[in-house]
């Protein structure tokens, strides 16, 4: 577990979702979390129970205190843009310890939420919604 971070000084992964993408890097440390060079309480505001969703795969294998996060977070909006940093840091700690799968597995911190956005068709105004009907 500890030779993979000491070789190469850290580990990345990228998480997704909708339009959001995180590149995560998890270093040895004490546990600061950065979002965007920022930190969590200044990128996110007050958005409830946002850290409790990013570090919830830290939290479930009891390493919140033993990485310190580096996330760069672009696309998307804050609840995904969350979400994607929360599946990077799954991807980064399944690359430090494969033996942390099923856990991570079964709480669901590894499978990619895979619903987008649904085109505009045309002759309608948006994905789906048709224009008003007027029978005269």
């Amino acid at each position: 577990m500890k030779a993979i971070i000491s070789k190469t000084k850290y580990v990345e992964a990228i998480g997704r979702r909708k339009e959001a993408v995180a590149r995560v890097r998890l270093t040895k440390g004490d546990g600061r979390l950065l979002i965007n060079n920022q930190k969590l309480e200044n990128y996110f505001g007050d958005i409830l129970g946002i850290e409790d969703l990013i570090l919830a795969p830290l939290i479930l294998t009891k390493s919140e205190k033993e990485f310190d996060i580096s996330a760069q977070v672009r696309g998307g909006g804050k609840k995904a843009q969350a979400e994607a940093a929360r599946l990077g840091i799954a991807r980064a700690l399944l690359k430090i310890d494969e033996s942390l799968k099923p856990t991570l597995r079964k709480a669901g911190f590894l499978t990619r939420d895979p619903r987008q956005k649904e085109r505009k068709k045309f002759g309608l105004k948006g994905a789906r919604r048709a224009p008003q009907w007027s029978k005269r």
